[in-house]
């Protein structure tokens, strides 16, 4: 992260400046100072909060990644700080990627913000990081030792997750616009009733699968998933991992592993290139193995959004895709 923190001082400076300038033009940054200006940085949060919101005109919600870039490569323009600056609510996850949010706030213009840090709502649901039996391990800086555990961000991959975060946004909203609360909080309760819904189908979809591992050739940042439904797993790197190649020994193990639990398909992320699957299955005894795609929910674009892409159809997607591989 510290190609963040480089570049944070002269991007704050540039926001400052622009506040300066935007104030003396108009007094008022918002567009719409009428509404509850919400920023969300992943699509999940986003998405979540749309639901909570339904029907509400009162409310204006940003997703700051929608340009499809993941949280671990996401980079805050000077307008991104100005559109932090200026909220009213910014909901963020909190982890390692998210070191540049701690300077970002301080810039903040609004003393009455609600900050939601979902790793902190989550209290002690949040999972550290774990290395597998056969995962690359990175290597850490002095620095980051001392800064004490790295937890797993990828918290929107649980539904059950899912639920306590949408109550604290719900409660944050609810401060914010009393008025409201009575819509946020029937919302709330229809859309928990969808997320348990779905969480009762992965339960059975996972009681009665016939495999209980997968195997990942990339990125696991599954962790949340296959742990609320007991499935094992290994991969080449853990979820918040910047490593794109896999050494020989990780390949090997895995293709070993792939074999002796004589499994027929190897697991990836969404827009994955396939090379390290492909090079497992190479080293594996059975080349005719299948890959199939996970999504991570954490590359959505805006034109997705637009399609009518949500946070429970992409979860519905995953079911489907367990489903079909592990029955």
């Amino acid at each position: 992260m510290n190609r963040i923190f480089a570049r944070f001082t002269a991007l704050a400076a540039a926001a400052v400046m622009s506040f300066s300038m935007a104030s003396c033009a108009q007094g008022e940054l918002s567009s719409k100072p009428d509404k509850i200006d919400i920023i969300c940085t992943t699509f999940s949060e986003y998405d979540w909060t749309r639901e909570v919101t339904k029907g509400s005109e009162n409310v204006e919600i940003t997703y700051l990644l929608d340009n499809g870039v993941d949280l671990h490569n996401y980079q805050p323009s000077a307008e991104d700080i100005m559109k932090i600056s200026d909220c009213d609510m910014f909901i963020y996850v909190g982890g390692e990627s998210d070191k540049w949010v701690t300077d970002a706030l301080k810039e903040s213009r609004n003393p009455n913000m609600e900050v939601v840090k979902l790793l902190d709502v989550l209290g002690n649901f949040a999972k550290e990081e774990e290395i597998k039996e056969g995962m690359e391990a990175e290597e850490e800086d002095d620095e980051a030792e001392d800064e004490g555990p790295e937890y797993d961000e990828h918290v929107w991959l649980s539904l059950k997750n899912a639920v306590i975060c949408c109550d604290s946004i719900c409660q944050s909203l609810c401060k914010l616009d009393s008025k409201g609360a009575d819509t946020y909080r029937e919302n709330l309760k229809n859309y928990k009733a969808e997320l348990a819904d779905l969480d009762g189908e992965y339960t059975e979809m996972a009681e009665n699968a016939k495999v209980k591992t997968v195997i990942f050739g990339d990125r696991f940042p599954f962790r949340y998933l296959v742990d609320d439904y007991n499935i094992d797993y290994y991969a080449a790197f853990v979820g918040c991992s910047a490593e794109t190649e896999a050494s020989f020994d990780t390949i090997v193990t895995l293709a070993n592993k792939m074999d002796e639990l004589k499994l027929d398909t190897i697991f990836t992320i969404e827009n994955s290139d396939d090379s390290i699957a492909k090079s497992i299955i190479e080293n594996s005894q059975n080349k005719n193995r299948n890959i199939e795609s996970l999504n991570s929910i954490q590359s959505v674009t805006a034109d997705m959004v637009s399609g009518g892409t949500t946070y429970i159809s992409l979860m519905k997607e995953n079911l489907e895709t367990l489903r079909k591989v592990l029955d």
